[in-house]
């Protein structure tokens, strides 16, 4: 491999970017590009309102649960290897999804979709670590990878809502299949497989954390409906808790765990998976309200409403251009909240929504702000989120940023299930009562982006850094 400065890829580099970023974007794309078709998905698969939730749920749970798992399997079997058998997985599994005929076929195919990413998604970002040196270089290929994460969000609610408008959903999902079969080639062609190493796999605390979590959603989630004093939702609700004591509690003491509580050390690192977790769920909860806003309040078509994202959708990919430039000027601390607080404000302006609002100056412009605030924070938030780390822990510290990313969306979409369902006692009626149920939903979005500022700042931003972390800033 030719040695050029740090700021510079090689050809080999450019190929394993390429190989990697599209990887990740079809896995992003899932997550969003189903949303704009949510109204069409209902209709013809005959989904009930609550149970239209769990379409984004499903996958995001299993996605977020077996994250750790999958991460451990890269770095013991090679993280090649784990790299096509998820986009193997992936892609059947889109196959599936688009030939779907039922709820219950929908929502397993999401399940095991969310598994194929569980195994994918770690391994992108663990051969980002393998393939580029730390300093510059490996800062540059994060920031690309994290604005592959924001535009992917965003492209698939206008891809979304372009194929639900004008063919069907399923396109979706089928498009899938030829690039999926076209990465496992490519990945056979150009990527270097990592030498396979001795050890154990924690199934038990996969399977802790997994059920875990689900029950956690599936609490919180039911409380909106039947509240907190409902047996099945109290005894779900001490169930999650026991499977998540028993997961830290297994962790502390297994030989190997997914989940190296030495990871949690660091508070710079601490910061960015909780910050991140919150400022996926405000961001998921705000694509999956906002849509429902443009096409059952303000009357847009699915088509007009994928178009209507273009306002968070480009300056998300004009942000992420500059997140490297910015970072030199700024440090990836104070870049990270400056985008929380430009997210912040987006999403508050929002709030203020009413039935008779203008899509120009009441919803188009606060979308800069949080696009523009996106843009900037996935890549400080990735750099944070592995930072430091040793090699043994690469795979590890890559998949918890993906847990975060995956159960923060799982997480904040269920809570704002429930403002959006305490906001229905209102007096209000029809469109009106619609629009304030999703205007607090939005506003519960905000909540979340607040609490993630006070994070970030506590953690990230104001603690002094150690000698060693002012040299890995000076470099970023």
């Amino acid at each position: 491999m030719t040695r050029l400065d740090a700021n510079t890829f090689t050809r080999h580099q450019v190929s394993v970017l390429a190989i990697v970023l599209t990887s990740y974007l079809m896995i992003v794309l899932d997550i969003s590009i189903v949303i704009t078709g949510l109204p069409e998905i209902k209709q013809d698969l005959g989904f009930s309102v609550s149970g239209l939730a769990w379409v984004q749920t499903a996958y995001t749970l299993s996605f977020g649960g077996l994250l750790l798992l999958g991460a451990r399997a890269g770095d013991l079997l090679g993280r090649r290897r784990m790299l096509v058998a998820g986009l193997g997985l992936f892609t059947l599994s889109s196959l599936a999804i688009g030939l779907a005929q039922s709820p219950t076929w929908m929502l397993v195919g999401r399940a095991i979709q969310g598994s194929g990413a569980a195994i994918l998604a770690p391994s992108t970002l663990a051969l980002l670590s393998t393939h580029f040196r730390e300093g510059s270089q490996r800062h540059r290929a994060l920031a690309y990878y994290a604005s592959a994460a924001g535009v992917g969000s965003s492209l698939g609610l206008v891809l979304g809502g372009v194929f639900a408008g004008e063919l069907s959903w399923r396109v979706g999902f089928f498009i899938n299949i030829p690039i999926g079969v076209a990465l496992v080639w490519a990945a056979h062609q150009v990527l270097e497989e990592t030498p396979k190493r001795g050890g154990t796999f924690d199934t038990l605390g996969a399977m802790l954390s997994t059920l875990g979590m689900t029950a956690l959603v599936f609490a919180i989630v039911r409380s909106a409906q039947q509240g907190w004093s409902d047996g099945p939702t109290l005894a779900s609700l001490t169930t999650a808790g026991l499977l998540l004591s028993g997961f830290v509690f297994n962790e502390s003491r297994v030989r190997q765990p997914i989940l190296p509580l030495r990871l949690f050390a660091s508070r710079q690192r601490v910061g960015a998976y909780l910050a991140r977790l919150l400022f996926i769920g405000a961001m998921l909860s705000f694509f999956f309200y906002i849509t429902q806003f443009l096409q059952d309040v303000m009357g847009f078509t699915p088509l007009e409403a994928g178009l209507a994202f273009l306002p968070v959708t480009l300056p998300i990919f004009l942000a992420s251009l500059l997140v490297t430039r910015l970072t030199h000027r700024l440090g990836h601390a104070r870049l990270l909240a400056l985008a929380l607080v430009s997210t912040l404000a987006g999403m508050a302006w929002l709030g203020l929504l009413t039935p008779e609002s203008r899509y120009a100056v009441d919803v188009a412009l606060p979308m800069v702000l949080i696009g523009v605030g996106n843009g900037l924070a996935l890549g400080p938030l990735t750099v944070a989120g592995v930072a430091g780390v040793e090699e043994r822990d690469a795979g590890a510290a890559s998949g918890m940023v993906n847990v975060a990313h995956q159960l923060g969306g799982a997480l904040g979409l269920s809570v704002l299930v429930v403002v959006y369902s305490v906001a229905g006692d209102s007096p209000l009626q029809g469109r009106e009562l619609l629009a304030h149920q999703l205007v607090s939903a939005l506003l519960g979005s905000a909540g979340l982006l607040a609490i993630a500022l006070a994070v970030a700042t506590l953690l990230i931003v104001l603690p002094s850094p150690k000698p060693s972390d002012q040299r890995h800033c000076a470099r970023t």
